[in-house]
């Protein structure tokens, strides 16, 4: 089972940017189709994006066009670039490694424990 550790939360104002990482600790990563996840209090988890081995990415209809979902194979590491942040975007983020992945469908094989990211008005 893959060891996955994210980074880059934090608070920040609307309007304003973040670039979450996500760390994994072996090269089945590279293997791997990888998804972000978020889950906000008192709502339901929610997937944000999956990016495959090949690179095909897939968003959630709220955050296209401001979220970008990428990859570093050398690095095994996942990072989630957002940009125009809102308020409604406040989450705990964590990631995953998915054994399926279709589209924002991901059935998870190990997941990291989260940063929270916190988006003021």
């Amino acid at each position: 089972q893959e060891h996955l550790v994210e980074s880059g939360g934090g608070s920040v104002q609307a309007g304003g940017s973040l670039r979450l990482s996500c760390a994994a600790s072996d090269n089945r990563f590279s293997s791997s189709c990888m998804g972000w996840f978020r889950q906000a209090p008192g709502k339901q988890r929610e997937a944000v994006s999956t990016i495959t081995a090949d690179g095909i990415t897939s968003y959630r209809e709220s955050v296209k066009g401001r979220f970008t979902v990428s990859r570093d194979m050398a690095k095994n590491t996942l990072y989630l670039q957002m940009n125009s942040l809102e308020p409604e975007d406040t989450a705990m983020y964590n990631c995953a490694a998915c054994q399926v992945c279709a589209s924002l469908f991901c059935i998870t094989s190990s997941e990291g424990h989260g940063t929270q990211v916190t988006v003021s008005s």
